[in-house]
């Protein structure tokens, strides 16, 4: 009987608990069904450049299987291939066929070159070995965890400030200290900068031991200043410091908080980068532009794989920071909405 008792009651909290039971049953669909829309996309299709190819070769060859762009000289397939318009372009060298890659992301220059290598094997019967490569970043050599590290790096910096943030800050109203604080003569603006700034500062030495650990112990790799990603992590940190804050308040206890992970963190990790988004149906898209981890990831692979600088990260730091400003802005908002003070 007391066994049946016990069973009666925890069933009855689960079912009081609409939020809990809700996440029971909709977090692992909206988990499973992500899965299954990315593993389940079309095959890539690599992005080739032909430059000043011989009509005859042209003619002969099948182009299917690709996307076909034809350039009148280098200079333009290289403009290209520094945008990432395309992933490589083919020219030919005193009658000898030249590749030049991207070379940032290993799965699409294994897919230009598989596609280049069975052209030329039905044309001229050349193996892969004979055909120069030429990079634009990275090498042969670069390996998978050069090219996801960047992204797991921002998602795990992310992911931990997320949830400690949330956590203490839930710790900090079930203990009256918020209230106590609400009872004074500061302002709500005064007190979310308040707790951004002490959580950041902690966030601040987190990140950069972090980020010194990857690169400086596990060897990652790492073509530009170590400065700017650094800020980039800065700036990651600080938008789930403010967006951890921000869905704590939505959160009677810790449990509640952890439960929001599926829904507020998995699925950033889905469009971030770590798939790649050009083979996910076009409606499904667009979630990853309205992702801070999207933007954080892109700017973290320019840095570390790509060497680049402020003048192409700019925008995703921006980016990030109107993330940040903008859960501020909602904080202030939640703290008189939904406290009842």
């Amino acid at each position: 009987m007391r066994i049946k008792a016990l069973t009666v009651r925890i069933l009855r909290q689960i079912v009081r608990d609409k939020r809990t039971l809700g996440m029971l049953i909709f977090a692992p669909i909206l988990v499973l069904t992500m899965l299954h829309l990315v593993f389940n996309g079309d095959n890539y299709v690599p992005k080739v450049g032909l430059v000043e190819i011989p009509d005859a070769i042209e003619k002969s060859t099948d182009l299917g299987d690709a996307e076909i762009t034809n350039y009148d000289n280098g200079t333009d397939a290289e403009k290209d291939l520094i945008a990432q318009e395309i992933d490589g372009y083919l020219t030919f060298s005193d009658g000898k066929p030249v590749i030049y890659l991207e070379g940032s992301d290993p799965t699409k220059n294994g897919e230009t070159l598989r596609w280049m290598q069975s052209t030329f094997v039905n044309i001229q019967k050349s193996p892969l070995e004979e055909l120069e490569v030429n990079y634009l970043h990275g090498s042969s050599e670069m390996g998978q965890f050069d090219y996801f590290g960047p992204v797991l790096l921002g998602f795990f910096v992310f992911f931990f400030v997320f949830i400690i943030a949330g956590v203490s800050f839930i710790r900090e109203r079930t203990t009256g200290t918020l209230e106590r604080l609400l009872s004074t003569p500061m302002r709500k603006w005064e007190i979310v900068s308040g707790y951004v700034i002490g959580f950041g500062i902690v966030t601040m030495i987190q990140s950069t031991i972090i980020a010194a650990y990857t690169i400086y112990v596990l060897d990652m790799m790492m073509e530009g200043s170590f400065f700017y990603l650094l800020l980039i992590i800065l700036s990651l940190s600080f938008t789930a410091l403010t967006l951890g804050i921000l869905i704590s308040s939505f959160a009677n206890n810790e449990l509640q908080m952890i439960q929001f992970i599926p829904v507020i963190v998995v699925p950033q990790v889905f469009f971030s980068g770590l798939f790649n988004l050009e083979t996910i149906s076009n409606w499904l898209s667009w979630i990853g532009p309205i992702t801070p981890l999207y933007y954080a990831a892109e700017a973290l692979r320019d840095v570390m794989v790509r060497g680049f600088g402020w003048n192409e990260i700019y925008l995703e730091i921006f980016v990030l920071l109107g993330f940040s400003i903008l859960f501020m802005i909602l904080n202030i908002i939640a703290l008189r909405k939904y406290r009842k003070i």
